[in-house]
């Protein structure tokens, strides 16, 4: 197995920062589109934990962004052959200043790479 293929390290890559870009603006429909669209997603958040695909997409519907405006400080993206991926980010709230961690696991699925679990904290 081949650990961070530069070109599944480069499609990975674009589609984090595609998830950032759509996170920051609060395009809700990219951010569903990049889930995998299954009830075997999961998504742990610092006050909820999401289980499937719908009950992502109505959290996402209904989420506050008054403290949404972040910048990213530490990333960490590792690819697993052609079609397995990591990425790990430590953030920083601009509003709060609240420092938060993010890990996705990505997959390539026929539709593209999907997020298939995800984990969102806010430090004390």
């Amino acid at each position: 197995m081949t650990i961070n293929d530069p070109q599944v390290v480069k499609e990975v890559t674009g589609q984090f920062f595609r998830y950032e870009k759509a996170l920051m603006e609060n395009d809700v429909e990219t951010l569903n589109i990049l889930f995998w669209e299954s009830p075997h997603t999961v998504r742990y958040g610092p006050k909820e934990a999401l289980y499937g695909y719908e009950e992502i997409a109505g959290f996402r519907a209904a989420r506050d962004t008054s403290d949404i405006a972040r910048e990213l400080t530490r990333t960490v993206i590792t690819t697993y052959g052609q079609d397995f991926a990591t990425a790990f980010t430590e953030y920083r709230r601009l509003g709060s200043g609240r420092e938060g961690r993010q890990t996705q696991t990505w997959m390539r699925m026929p539709e593209g790479w999907r997020i298939v679990a995800a984990h969102v904290s806010l430090l004390p």
